[in-house]
């Protein structure tokens, strides 16, 4: 890991970032007028929590940035004891300078480089930064160089939550969506579980049963789009007897989005939430905890009682989406699904 970071600190030239980038700033320096730039709004405790960037270091920062003309200070509105910093019109503009230059060195580096190989590289580096967040070896507070306040977690308050529930959508499908919630799942599910070929039959399965013929008063789905891109997917059905039935024939060991013996043991009134899914290139931005609100709205405005879910221990994100919303665990059980032995888990919340 060292070995890597000596490595790609040199080839982005991070060392010497200004005469790398042409610019008389530095890489700390860029970093503050991006944060500033992609905010609604932010304060000096904003950007020292966003950056792990010491008091001292940035107060002298924005002075010289106060001197140069490119930010102004004044107190906070909201909190007399917080500095509000806001970037002025010539900062904007050295900002802006900043982005195309850093855009350029990123197209000159990826230049020639064939699109299997970038998709391949996009997904390595989504899945290194997600194993790392996993693992807690990254504080809260701090996040690599080059993610917009966006990017942070969107489930706190201030800039960075407003700003990611602006750029995510969650709407009705249109054509096409439904083979894409068959594909990302699949495509998903292996590249970060190892789940084989079963589960996007399953997936398959579920998704032409709903196309074939659902109550669109009591069953609904929904994809979450960011900036404008298909970003994640839920589905809400009617948990019927008759779909347990079906499922315990079809899928003895059960799914992500339906367990055979916890169905059966649903009572009537119940939906059943059910491939939820968040891209990795969207994570962080809060579009699980939208397309589950939304989910339990629908359950909730359609007259069910209690909404209900089946999930594996082994996706810890998802995990943490339902107990945000109110999801208890009723129960869990071992099983031998999708090539791997899981430990399934039966949720639920009550409408």
């Amino acid at each position: 890991m060292r070995a890597f970071n000596r490595f790609y600190t040199n080839l982005i030239g991070a060392l010497d970032y200004s005469r790398h980038l042409h610019t008389p700033y530095t890489l700390t320096e860029a970093r503050v007028l991006y944060e500033l730039v992609h905010a609604t709004r932010a304060d000096a405790a904003d950007l020292r929590s966003a950056l792990s960037v010491d008091a001292g270091q940035l107060s002298r920062m924005l002075a010289r940035f106060e001197e140069r003309g490119l930010v102004s200070r004044r107190p906070s509105a909201r909190d007399a004891r917080r500095v509000e910093v806001e970037l002025t019109a010539e900062g904007r503009e050295a900002a802006g300078l900043l982005e195309e230059r850093s855009q350029s060195a990123v197209e000159s580096l990826m230049d020639g480089m064939a699109g299997a190989d970038r998709e391949r590289l996009a997904r390595s580096l989504r899945t290194a930064r997600r194993i790392l967040e996993d693992r807690g070896t990254r504080k809260a507070k701090a996040r690599p160089v080059g993610t917009a306040p966006a990017e942070r977690e969107a489930t706190g308050h201030g800039p960075a939550k407003e700003e990611a529930a602006a750029r995510v959508r969650i709407r009705g499908p249109r054509p096409g969506d439904l083979g894409w919630i068959v594909e990302r799942n699949a495509a998903v599910y292996a590249e970060e579980f190892g789940w084989d070929g079963t589960y996007e039959a399953l997936v398959a399965r579920i998704v032409a049963g709903f196309a074939a013929g659902h109550d669109p008063e009591r069953e609904a789905v929904w994809i979450a789009e960011l900036d404008g891109r298909r970003a994640g997917c839920v589905m809400c059905v009617d948990d019927t007897a008759e779909d347990a039935a079906e499922d315990a024939a079809a899928n003895p060991a059960g799914d992500e989005g339906t367990a055979a013996d916890g169905a059966a043991r649903t009572p009537p009134h119940t939906a059943r939430l059910r491939l939820l899914l968040v891209d990795p290139s969207a994570r962080g931005h809060g579009v699980g905890d939208r397309l589950v609100a939304e989910c339990v709205d629908f359950a909730r405005a359609a007259g069910y009682r209690e909404l209900v879910l089946w999930t594996n221990d082994v996706l810890a994100a998802a995990r943490r989406i339902y107990q945000r919303a109110g999801f208890e665990l009723l129960g869990e059980d071992r099983h031998h699904s999708f090539g791997h032995d899981l430990t399934g888990q039966d949720w639920r919340l009550v409408l």
